[in-house]
This record gives C-alpha cells, sequence and structure tokens, in this order.
C-alpha cells in the first residue's frame, strides 16, 4: 500500500489557479484543463518515484478541503481520480485506468486543514 497527498487547486496561469471539481471541471475551456492537467501531472509524477508497477490497484481518496465551507467530497475526488488515474498509466505505474487494472475506487472526506488543503490517495495493489 502507497499514500501520496496531491493538491486540490493548480497553477494554470501566472495569476489564476485552477480547482480540481467537477464544477470547474465542466465550465473550463479546453486549454485551461490541458494546462491544469499539465500542472497536476509535474507536481505529482515525482510522488510515484518509489511506487512500483501495478497490474491491478484500487484507489481511495480523502479530501482534505482548506474552508469549512460545505462541498461535494465526489466533485473534487473524480476530477483528482481522473487526473491521478492519467498519471499512473503516464508514469507507467499502472497499464491503464480502465476496470481491468483498476477495479475500485472510494473517496471519503478527512477533515478541514486550512494549511495544507490535499486528496490522499492511497493505492493499494490488488493481485
Amino acid at each position: 500500500m502507497w499514500e501520496v497527498s496531491v493538491p486540490i487547486t493548480v497553477q494554470v496561469s501566472k495569476h489564476k489557479r485552477w480547482s480540481l471539481n467537477l464544477n470547474q471541471y465542466r465550465n473550463t475551456h479546453h486549454q485551461t484543463l490541458a494546462k491544469a492537467k499539465i500542472k497536476f501531472a509535474a507536481i505529482v509524477h515525482p510522488l510515484l518515484i518509489g511506487i512500483p508497477y501495478i497490474t491491478k490497484a484500487r484507489i481511495s481518496y480523502i479530501l482534505y478541503p482548506g474552508t469549512a465551507a460545505e462541498c461535494d467530497v465526489a466533485n473534487v475526488c473524480s476530477i483528482v481520480d481522473k487526473f491521478f488515474s492519467d498519471v499512473l498509466v503516464s508514469a507507467g505505474k499502472l497499464p491503464d485506468d480502465n476496470y481491468k487494472f483498476l477495479v475500485a475506487t472510494a473517496y471519503g472526506f478527512g477533515e478541514i486543514d486550512r494549511i495544507n488543503p490535499r486528496v490522499d490517495v492511497i493505492i493499494e495493489a490488488l493481485s
């Protein structure tokens, strides 16, 4: 089992941060989405160095938002899952992110963390 912490926002331009959540995702221009995905991958890829090649996995996402505002955990975790799974594949840690190799995902709420808002990702290799 491996755990990594990933951001819930990425810097897409000098003055703009982009929030990883479904509402932002569906309303964002494709060029900005591409920038966000590249920035996310640049942050996450180095965090995966110690993780071996996995042929089958279950991944859990635990959200630690930065404010007490009520949020929909799935809105954030679904986009983190989409971006993170793609990084796992591009980093050569998982053959693909389809159901044959990524057999289960789960989302949960941790607690409010005003200092370090994030999503903790727990990767479990399955046989």
